[in-house]
């Protein structure tokens, strides 16, 4: 067991609104960053959120987080934490989130940057947000279209990929704001109007994912088997089941570089580098450029067309599309059995 402080004396940073102590300040989290590949420690990781504290927390206000803990550092063992300890200080603010079964966990929820800076000195690299507020947990406020690549896409066919589902979403008369996964995808989250909860967002996302591999099919799938998906991009509609989480804009990755997950505006599509997004980097992009986020929250759009398509599919006799596996059957939805293991009729007896 490391002995106490034996990466430094506690620093305290002012969040402004509370002090945080950061222990062991120096303890290495990323190894390899930069053209110098040089090591980024605990305290980089705290005033790396610091310098981006005002556009983060428009992502995480009022939100509640599931914790991706890396207590040393990305080459050590990792764990996810819902739950919230009662020896927590008394100051974390926190709310009770339930699994699609009904299991209540005692979980984090980011009022203000001293609840970030209090994640950063427990190990956690990555913060996953759940998709609507703890003042209004019925409200699923964000459309979350993640744009995953099969293997053996390239970056540039998920640019493609995005860029046709920023086309339709404005086809819709919706606005999609786009951010680099920190690794090799991209998702781009859309303000949804009050009034929907995550059984009608999902719905809309696989209308949306449906739409898009009619128009472009050798570019994108929605196909939920990995086995039927091919070389294309796949439009991951169940990243917005009801208590599903993703990884939050502006955290840093649990990646040896320590690239961030970066908000950018759409003409960027073509230029951006996620493995150029980094700890190091992003604070200086923000101070150049602002935060290609900020006018999110006064932009809620719409999701009636693709509800409605979702209904019309419904009606049609177009089965709901496959669940992740942790979720129990739901009504309308196809036999959730892979392609290559369904019995086929030439099998009956």
């Amino acid at each position: 067991m490391a002995a106490k402080d034996e990466f430094g004396e506690p620093i305290e940073l002012d969040t402004g609104t509370r002090v945080v102590r950061i222990t062991n300040p120096h303890k290495p989290m990323f190894p390899s960053v930069g053209p110098a590949k040089e090591e980024r420690t605990k305290i980089d990781l705290a005033r790396y959120y610091l310098a981006v504290g005002e556009p983060i927390m428009r992502t995480l206000r009022d939100r509640p987080v599931l914790l991706e803990r890396y207590p040393n550092g990305v080459r050590g063992t990792s764990f996810f934490q819902k739950r919230i300890p009662a020896s927590a200080p008394d100051w974390l603010a926190t709310t009770t989130v339930e699994t699609i079964n009904g299991t209540p966990s005692r979980a984090l929820v980011i009022p203000d940057l001293a609840h970030v800076l209090w994640a950063a000195n427990q190990g956690v690299l990555g913060l996953h947000v759940w998709p609507f507020r703890a003042s209004t947990p019925d409200d699923a406020d964000e459309m979350r279209i993640d744009l995953d690549p099969s293997p053996g896409v390239t970056f540039d066919m998920t640019r493609e990929a995005a860029a046709h589902t920023r086309d339709l979403l404005a086809e819709l008369g919706m606005l999609g704001f786009p951010k680099t996964t920190g690794s090799k995808g991209i998702h781009i989250y859309v303000r949804v109007e009050p009034g929907w909860d995550s059984f009608a967002v999902r719905g809309a996302v696989v209308a949306l994912a449906r739409i898009l591999a009619e128009r472009h099919p050798d570019l994108i799938t929605d196909k939920w088997w990995k086995e039927e998906r091919g070389e294309r991009v796949f439009v991951d509609f169940n990243q917005n089941a009801p208590h599903k989480n993703m990884f939050g804009a502006w955290g840093v990755r649990p990646r040896v570089g320590a690239q961030v997950s970066t908000p950018f505006r759409w003409d960027e599509l073509d230029s951006i580098d996620p493995e150029q997004c980094t700890i190091d980097t992003v604070p200086d992009r923000l101070a150049e450029q602002g935060d290609p986020w900020e006018l999110m929250d006064e932009a809620p759009c719409s999701i009636v067309p693709l509800v409605e398509r979702f209904a019309d599919d419904l009606a049609d006799g177009v089965p709901d599309a496959p669940w992740p596996p942790v979720y129990p059957k739901m009504p309308n939805e196809a036999p959730r059995v892979q392609p290559s293991r369904a019995r086929k009729p030439d099998d009956e007896h």
